[in-house]
């Protein structure tokens, strides 16, 4: 007599995101073991990430170059303009101001199978590269590096680095030159020559020069040039730690707060809108920042890398322990295995509204982690994926909503589904799961995948037995779908629309074991694709 199947189903597979800290056999089966260029998308589904676009269509003095800081200044009149730093030089990106639907032929893209990845607003390839040379009255500044913080206020961009004189941009003075601060009109005092710097309650804040790096000093009001009258001042933190000495790594504000990060401790100060009141609110002795760029403002809070894993400011206040508040525990050895192989200064990250996520970029390994921010697990960590075919040396999102990658050569824009024209690869694998009972094996009869999205593309579908990372796999296909059935009307590519053709894919599984995983690879070429279910039909075999 034939052995009845057993069925066992994921709905949203992959939805909890990345799981390599528990043991896999102990942990829901929401989570995902491998997650490789992923997204969790807002249906709660575990789908490709979006590609990139090349910005710029040609490098001039930038070169085959890395892109090591990107900022946007938002002028008071709302003028946008987007400068990025890399061969030594500072650069302006010269966008077009054309936008419209209707330069996109929508009329073209009917059931001819053409891609996605250009339905995008500010289409990219229609920027160029515009050198900014010096304007002031004395010698070129010679720049040492690119690890530049920019920061903007009263419609001039402010770009600090350690032991390099700080520089601006000022369009109303020139859009095409820069000037050290020491050169603007009205300069007063002395401009600190630091490796931090932010714009925040109406001034700038600065901290971590080559012979002190426990002095905050600020600028007076709307005016980042004047650095000893008015209400400029300092702050010297050298007493204040309270775990010991400790070195300012990077400063942020949050609700009236301003957050001074040591290497392993954080100082809050409150009612920094009027720094002559300000006063010491609390420190957390056992958490700092090792990064200075992996300093992010959500707008609810303020994330950072710590020693011990990726925090939020506020839980951490309010936790007071180090153990709690880790917002990257489901992956935290493996995440901290690839921290501890990078330089702090080639870190770089970024928050983006718009995506709903916070990216942490590692160059040397190749990783860039993608941190969900649209909601928390229930243990407080985020949901996480991992995507190693970008290479950012720098972001920067957009008012917007347009994400900016600084990349070799070329500033590209996060959008449509090819990496500038290149087809990348999308795994997604369950974790391990004991589907048997009584500890018999499981023999796999039939591996079932419900696909959102996906046009003419083969989808290969893996399963392995007992931890084994020799796979067994078929290959199936999705038919080719007119791209009208992707709600088009909506034109919200990066989140599309949940009525889509679903695809049913079927594998034919052999081979036994007690222990079972599955996982699915595909080559994303111009279509965005997502997983809605999964089902494992499986029969009882013999005794484990």
């Amino acid at each position: 007599m034939s052995k009845q199947l057993t069925v066992n189903s994921v709905s949203a597979p992959g939805f909890l995101g990345l799981n390599t800290q528990d043991p896999s056999l102990e942990i829901s089966n929401g989570f995902a073991g491998i997650a490789l260029n992923c997204v969790i998308d807002k249906f709660g589904r575990v789908g490709a990430r979006q590609g990139y676009q090349n910005v710029n269509t040609s490098s001039g003095t930038l070169g085959a170059n890395e892109i090591t800081v990107i900022h946007e200044l938002i002028q008071i009149d709302g003028t946008l303009t987007v400068l990025f730093f890399g061969n030594g030089k500072l650069f302006k990106l010269g966008l077009s101001t054309s936008g419209a639907v209707a330069e996109y032929n929508i009329a073209e893209y009917g059931s001819n199978g053409v891609p996605l990845a250009e339905y995008t607003s500010g289409l990219a390839g229609l920027g160029t590269v515009l050198e900014l040379t010096y304007g002031g009255g004395g010698t070129a500044p010679v720049f040492n590096a690119g690890n530049w913080q920019a920061a903007s206020l009263n419609g001039i961009v402010y770009f600090f680095q350690i032991n390099n004189d700080p520089i601006i941009y000022d369009p109303a003075v020139s859009n095409s030159t820069y000037r050290r601060v020491s050169e603007k009109s009205g300069y007063v005092g002395t401009v600190p020559k630091t490796n931090v710097a932010i714009s925040a309650y109406g001034r700038i804040w600065a901290a971590n020069t080559i012979t002190n790096n426990t002095t905050v000093s600020f600028s007076d009001l709307l005016s980042g040039h004047i650095w000893s009258t008015g209400t400029a001042g300092s702050l010297d933190v050298s007493r204040v730690w309270s775990n010991g000495a400790d070195e300012i790594m990077g400063l942020a504000a949050h609700n009236g707060f301003l957050f001074i990060f040591g290497r392993r401790q954080i100082l809050v100060y409150a009612n920094a809108t009027t720094p002559s009141t300000m006063t010491l609110a609390d420190t957390i002795s056992s958490v700092g920042c090792i990064a200075r760029d992996t300093i992010q403002n959500t707008g609810k809070d303020v994330v950072f890398l710590s020693g011990s894993g990726l925090r939020s400011v506020l839980r951490t206040v309010q936790e007071k322990s180090a153990p709690l508040g880790d917002l990257s525990k489901n992956i935290r050895n493996d995440f901290l295995a690839v921290i501890a192989s990078e330089s702090d200064t080639q870190l770089r990250s970024v928050y983006s509204e718009q995506n709903g996520f916070y990216l942490l970029a590692c160059p040397s390994s190749g990783k860039v982690f993608c941190f969900d921010t649209k909601t928390t697990l229930e243990d407080g960590s985020y949901r996480v994926t991992i995507w190693d075919s970008i290479t950012p040396q720098s972001f920067c999102a957009r008012r917007n909503g347009d994400l900016f990658i600084g990349q070799t050569g070329f500033v590209t824009k996060y959008t449509g589904y090819q990496d500038n024209g290149s087809a990348y690869r999308m795994e997604y694998y369950t974790n391990n799961a004991d589907l048997g009972k009584d500890g018999l094996t499981s023999i796999i009869k039939k591996v079932k995948v419900l696909v959102v999205g996906g046009s003419n593309q083969s989808v290969s579908i893996f399963w392995g037995y007992d931890f084994s990372s020799s796979y067994q796999s078929q290959t199936v296909s999705i038919p080719t779908q007119s791209v009208s059935e992707y709600g088009i009307a909506e034109y919200n590519i990066a989140q599309y629309a949940a009525g889509i053709t679903l695809q049913e894919l079927t594998a034919y599984g052999n081979g036994t074991g007690k222990i079972v995983q599955t996982g699915f690879e595909v080559d994303i070429n111009g279509f965005p694709i997502s997983f809605q279910k999964i089902e494992i039909q499986t029969k009882t075999g013999k005794l484990a």
